[in-house]
């Protein structure tokens, strides 16, 4: 019998340790190594490679480009965010919550992928049957699609080279294991291993692979931040499942821009995209209600308006409370402090709750004057204009900055009827929209709630 060797390995950066360390020397996070058990023929450093991959070496000029190298996938949502399409030899990472539809896109990306070529689909998680159910209420069909069952990753390899696939589909990483190791899959040198190998399969047989992964109760994805490095996209969705729409949000991406985000639907026969989110999100929104604006996010390059909410009520208790769904709760408590402090409002005894309608998250400061705006018009009970935009960012001294793409925000605006815009001062410098929204330039916080009561 083999003797077993035991290594602790930090979750974050994969760093070896004989014992456990509160804190790990390499990347500095705290309570991250887990345990792991190696034979002792073969310790972690020294697991053998399945693919043996090596490339030639060429002169920088020598190699040739070219911008037909992507496969469209035909899902404009999901072309957009990454690029333009599917690299070849890429390797993209999906993670999201279970049940929230990582499977269900990919189905979808292969039906339009088998144009191109063979794909070989490999699911750890359910059978063949399930996936062909799945795929029959979907309406795919392909003679190009092949499924396999499989969670040996040397079975895998050999399922590659018997069809040589242009795509390949890993559902999912933490279910694949590595059979030189010894530990559980899903465990941080698994998934560590496993990793490495796929991306050498990627490059050394020019296959596009797609990776499913999990994420923990945190969020993130499970396993070792390692992973996130390997790979040259990384996508998440970021809805709860219980949700109707999907946002699926690029977090890294070597071929495209990032901070981009593809908006979808869930129904009974599938992923639908969204083409015009803006127009769904603000489809339900109160006319005549104290406490709302709207407010235009860049997510990426794309402009998106969203309906701010906010309500005010007397507390209960000695403590207000201050929540929010879809903002940074830390930068609602410093909008509150300066409103309190630049306007003399009396918030310190009332309850704030800030909402964003659609359940997107907001990761830009440009939406800091609406969400005050919303507050003071939730305090005063006074209603803002239904056909009026606001944006801009919120100094502590109660200034206005300036933000990026205001002329991309006021014409997304104009489209869907919008008359009026409060904006940053700043940004009428040389700005190139040329529309008919009427401008209303603001350099404080004081300025802009008097204008937007007139």
């Amino acid at each position: 019998m083999k003797k077993q060797k035991i290594s602790f390995l930090c979750n974050q950066c994969g760093y070896e340790s004989v014992k456990w360390l509160g804190k790990c020397p390499s990347c500095g996070a705290w309570n991250s190594f887990v345990e792991e058990k190696f034979s002792s023929a073969k310790s972690s450093s020294a697991i053998g490679q399945l693919t043996n991959f090596s490339s030639e070496i060429m002169k920088l000029d020598d190699i040739s480009l070219s911008e037909s190298q992507r496969y469209s996938t035909g899902i404009k949502e999901f072309d957009n965010i990454i690029g333009g399409g599917v690299v070849p030899a890429s390797l993209i990472l999906l993670g999201g919550a279970p049940g929230i539809g990582k499977s269900t896109l990919m189905l979808h990306i292969s039906g339009k992928l088998s144009r191109f070529g063979k794909i070989l689909y490999v699911s750890g998680e359910e059978s063949l049957t399930q996936v062909k159910s799945r795929a029959q209420r979907l309406k795919i069909k392909s003679d190009n699609i092949f499924l396999a069952s499989e969670t040996n990753l040397q079975n895998i390899i050999n399922s590659i080279d018997k069809t040589k696939p242009k795509f390949l589909i890993i559902d999912s990483i933490q279910t694949t294991y590595h059979p030189e190791i010894s530990s559980a899959a899903g465990s941080v040198g698994q998934i560590r291993e496993t990793a490495a190998e796929i991306l050498r399969i990627a490059k050394s047989k020019n296959i596009a692979v797609f990776l499913l992964g999990h994420v923990t109760k945190d969020g993130d994805l499970a396993g070792p931040r390692v992973l996130e490095h390997i790979v040259d996209t990384v996508l998440y969705f970021e809805n709860e499942k219980q949700q109707m729409y999907r946002i699926l949000r690029v977090h890294k991406n070597r071929f495209g821009p990032t901070n981009e985000i593809g908006i979808f639907e869930m129904s009974a026969s599938g992923l639908n995209e969204v083409s015009n989110p803006s127009l769904i999100f603000l489809g339900e929104r109160a006319i005549a209600s104290a406490g709302n604006t709207v407010t235009v996010s860049m997510e990426g390059t794309r402009p998106i308006l969203l309906e701010v909410q906010s309500l005010a009520t007397r507390t209960n208790f000695g403590f207000p409370r201050r929540s929010s769904s879809g903002y940074d709760i830390n930068r609602i408590n410093i909008l509150i402090a300066v409103l309190e402090k630049r306007l003399n409002l009396p918030l310190e005894m009332q309850d704030i709750f800030i909402n964003i309608a659609g359940g997107v998250k907001i990761k830009e400061t440009a939406a800091d004057l609406s969400i005050a705006c919303a507050i003071v018009s939730a305090n005063s009970e006074f209603i803002v204009s239904k056909d009026m935009i606001v944006f801009g960012e919120l100094g502590l001294s109660g200034e206005v900055r300036s933000v990026i793409f205001p002329s991309e925000r006021l014409t997304e605006a104009e489209k869907l009827g919008f008359k009026k815009a409060l904006i940053p001062k700043g940004n009428t410098r040389n700005l190139s929209y040329k529309g008919k929204i009427e401008i209303i330039p603001v350099q404080t916080i004081d300025e802009a709630v008097t204008k937007m009561r007139n």
